[in-house]
């Protein structure tokens, strides 16, 4: 990484734009010793841009994305969202807490996705920069009212990004309610280590710590199945090019596009422990995703080329970023076997996730 006596620790706020309804959107930029930047609206809880040296020194954005909030309230695939109140998809919208049956809204193929037609990533958060021990922080509060989007409780969340010192981008939740509800938070960048989107990620290296992971329907809906990933197209416990395998006549790939599934990740407790590692070979960057979730979410862009426009007026081409989103597993309120979601008056919802970055 770039030594820290060249950069100098300069954090700032600016204006990124107006919403519809003419609500003003903050872009706030955190910066480490070493040169690390990271820009976050708090439209959406967003991280527009993470700038990371590659092996020779030069920074570039390894996030895909827009250049202002206007591509942001347009239709986009969640780039650098916060996802909330429930990451993922609920089969139907159903969800039965407590004796009591819930409709969430329906707002994918009949079922709930990410949160809603107005998830958290789409409303205004608060926001407060400050000073940690290991980094500039962010922090973001969002009151999410009882009965959005279907859901029960009034939901208090807090997320806080840190730029630790030691180049790790860290995400830390928190959440209360008052009334029993679910929660699953994750967050929804698209990685490219490489070019910032003007290639595809299938040259990536990818590894995930889980010997299991979750088979869909053809609604990308669990089928409640836990699936071994041994001799299968799913099976990444080795460092493996993304493309390798992703073309193969393979039933569960089919339903996917490609790889958008659930893996459950091999998790000795709930402490922070490894699930990922990427890295690309041309630019020599490696990132490392490390969680106290259960499960992470691998989804390999498999978008048509050109559907969406991105940073710097360039059209993004298939494929041309990952996500690997830790969370706890799609559709656990219709399979009681899988970890809980379900959060209590009383109790607290917490999470951490890292993004560590390094050279190869």
């Amino acid at each position: 990484m770039a030594s820290a006596a060249t950069h100098k620790r300069k954090n700032m706020k600016e204006s990124f734009g107006m919403t519809t309804d003419g609500a003003e959107v903050g872009l706030y930029t955190l910066r480490n010793v070493y040169g690390l930047e990271a820009g976050i609206t708090n439209y959406g809880a967003i991280l527009v841009s993470l700038m990371v040296p590659d092996r020779k020194g030069k920074f570039s954005d390894v996030v895909l994305g827009f250049d202002n909030l206007a591509g942001y309230l347009n239709e986009h695939p969640c780039f650098g969202a916060t996802i909330g109140r429930y990451a993922n998809r609920i089969a139907a919208g159903r969800l039965s807490l407590e004796g009591k049956a819930y409709q969430l809204t329906r707002n994918n193929e009949g079922n709930h996705l990410h949160g809603g037609l107005k998830g958290f990533d789409k409303v205004i958060w608060i926001a407060a920069e400050r000073k940690s021990a290991i980094g500039p922080a962010l922090d973001l509060r969002y009151v999410s009212r009882d009965g959005e989007e279907g859901y029960p409780g009034e939901l208090t969340v807090e997320v806080t990004y840190t730029l630790r010192d030691d180049n790790e981008l860290q995400i830390d939740y928190t959440a209360t309610t008052d009334k029993t509800t679910i929660v699953n938070l994750t967050h929804h960048s698209y990685f490219n280590l490489r070019d910032a989107g003007a290639t595809d990620i299938l040259g990536h290296k990818l590894t995930i710590d889980a010997d299991h992971f979750l088979p869909i329907d053809q609604s990308s809906i669990p089928t409640g199945e836990i699936r071994t990933v041994k001799g299968t197209p799913f099976d990444f416990r080795k460092l493996t090019p993304i493309g390798t395998r992703i073309g193969q006549r393979d039933l569960q790939l089919l339903y996917g596009n490609g790889y958008n599934h659930n893996w459950v990740l091999n998790r000795p407790g709930q402490l922070l422990t490894p699930a990922a590692t990427v890295c690309d070979s041309t630019s020599g960057r490696m990132l490392e995703v490390l969680t106290t979730e259960p499960g992470l979410q691998f989804f390999s862009g498999n978008f048509p080329a050109g559907k969406f426009g991105g940073k710097g007026g360039k059209t993004y081409p298939s494929r041309s970023g990952l996500c690997l989103e830790a969370q706890h597993y799609p559709d656990s309120p219709q399979h009681t076997e899988f970890p809980s979601t379900v959060l209590r008056p009383g109790e607290n919802y917490l999470q951490t996730t890292i993004y560590r970055f390094s050279i190869i």
